[in-house]
């Protein structure tokens, strides 16, 4: 017997014994027909075993340790844990045309499936294993700031790493997920979610690289996870295409590190239904364009919302990406119109402008801020944004970059998509009842550009 060999069936046994399956029935997709060598396709080994898992009452479906599983799309299953060793690698099949199924329902626009589930429970992906999204193959020619986008037919063949739709008691544990290219992990409809331990490292030019994507989702908790991405790091939110499952509430975030060259903490821009009671705590937040945002840019509310105990690290980047080094951003306006490749979904059906919903209870505690730019808070009424509160938020201004300040993002919005105004530590712009103590705003050196004051006020009640 080869020594590899061997350590996967003295893996598959510990795994047993401690717990990890309590029936001892592991699956070793090496026995299944997949060779791992990296070049064959293993996706019908792979499945083979998952189902054969699934269908047997479940148990531990096993990619070894020391190869490289190149495959396209595969699907999860119920009762099932499937466990990448140390130093395993499930690789995405870079041929597009293998990528079917989309990602958003009828909503072909914005990429395809690639690993995913719907309609399960008690699922597990765990390990120390990396499942790699082949990121760059999908991407075209690479450009200063990021890599350009090929053009888009009837659908984006690239794809998401994990979907995973209407699950029941989800464990996403220890794994490293890289080079996805387009969303990482995107729980749709889940209750009962544990994501623990992960690390996502995406290529930072690659746009649309979200890292945890939290859609329409309940009692989620994300903790002690590293997140490098383009886009968002984590992102609650409510997509028009999954209307069906109701709000995003009870969520909990804690002990996480990110960077972004997006919004590492963002809540919105798409939003439907209701985002409430959710609390981020203990994060760090680095090296990135925006660090906490609330952008609600549809008829769903916020509510309910609390960041404490946070350090927040901003600086410019191009206008390749939305953010212009806000540390805290809090706004609610209207949706752009306009011909983007799933406008037939950012709308209600029938609607050809939006509406945005009320931001209000949102609590900001002890949080600490370098960054080229100040707070920004605003709407598009006085009652839209209420009831912001800001407790112990400091704030350092000063200049890393040759970007020109004086500049806050609204985008995607109606009109003007930028604010043009002098830096200020917190700038708030048609809003009401937003309560700032025991904060400071520090102007360092190098001198940010544009200097106006510690707080500008506007239409604000």
């Amino acid at each position: 017997m080869k020594l590899k060999h061997f350590l996967s069936l003295l893996t598959a046994c510990l795994l047993a014994a401690c717990g990890n399956d309590p029936e001892g029935n592991v699956y070793n997709i090496l026995d299944y027909g997949a060779t791992g060598d990296g070049t064959a396709d293993d996706a019908a080994a792979i499945q083979k075993a998952i189902n054969l898992c699934s269908e047997n009452g479940g148990g531990t479906v096993l990619v070894p340790a020391g190869k490289t599983f190149l495959c396209g799309p595969f699907k999860l299953a119920s009762h099932v844990d499937l466990h990448l060793e140390p130093g395993s690698r499930i690789l995405a099949n870079p041929d597009e045309s293998v990528y079917t199924e989309s990602a958003f329902g009828g909503n072909r626009g914005e990429g395809m499936m690639w690993i995913s589930g719907k309609d399960l429970q008690n699922v597990s992906v765990t390990g120390t294993g990396t499942i790699d999204g082949n990121g760059v193959a999908f991407m075209g020619k690479e450009l200063e700031d990021s890599y350009e986008l090929k053009p888009v037919t009837d659908f984006d063949p690239r794809p998401h790493v994990l979907t995973l739709t209407n699950i029941r008691k989800l464990v996403i544990r220890d794994i490293s997920i890289r080079n996805s290219a387009y969303w990482t992990v995107h729980l749709i409809g889940c209750n009962d979610a544990s994501i623990d331990g992960i690390t996502i490292l995406n290529d930072l030019k690659i746009r649309n690289g979200d890292g945890i994507d939290v859609d329409h989702s309940r009692n989620v908790r994300i903790a002690n996870c590293h997140i490098e991405s383009g886009d968002d790091c984590i992102c609650l939110k409510n997509r028009r295409e999954f209307e069906q499952y109701g709000p995003c509430e009870d969520i909990v975030v804690t002990n996480c590190t990110m960077i972004s060259r997006s919004c590492a903490i963002k809540i919105g821009s798409e939003n439907t239904d209701a985002i409430r009671r959710v609390l981020f705590t203990s994060c760090i937040i680095k090296d990135s364009n925006r660090g906490i945002g609330i952008q609600n840019r549809d008829e769903g509310t916020v509510t309910d919302v609390v960041f404490s105990n946070m350090l927040v690290d901003c600086r410019f980047f191009s206008n390749v990406w939305w953010g212009k080094a806000e540390p805290i951003y809090v706004t609610s306006y209207p949706r752009a119109t306009g011909n983007h490749k799933d406008a037939g979904w950012r709308f209600p059906k029938g609607a050809t402008e939006g509406r945005c919903g009320e931001v209000s209870r949102i609590w900001f505690a002890n949080v600490k801020c370098i960054s080229e730019n100040g707070v920004f808070i605003g709407g598009d009424i006085q009652e839209k944004v209420n009831n912001i509160h800001l407790e112990n938020v400091d704030l350092l201004l000063q200049k890393r970059t040759d970007y020109p300040g004086g500049i806050y993002d609204k985008r995607p919005c109606q009109g003007e998509g930028f604010v043009h105004d002098k830096t200020y530590g917190f700038y708030i712009d048609t809003a009401s009842d937003i309560f700032i103590k025991d904060s400071h705003v520090t102007w360092g050196n190098p001198k940010v550009t544009n200097i106006g004051g510690d707080i500008r006020r506007k239409n604000v009640r």
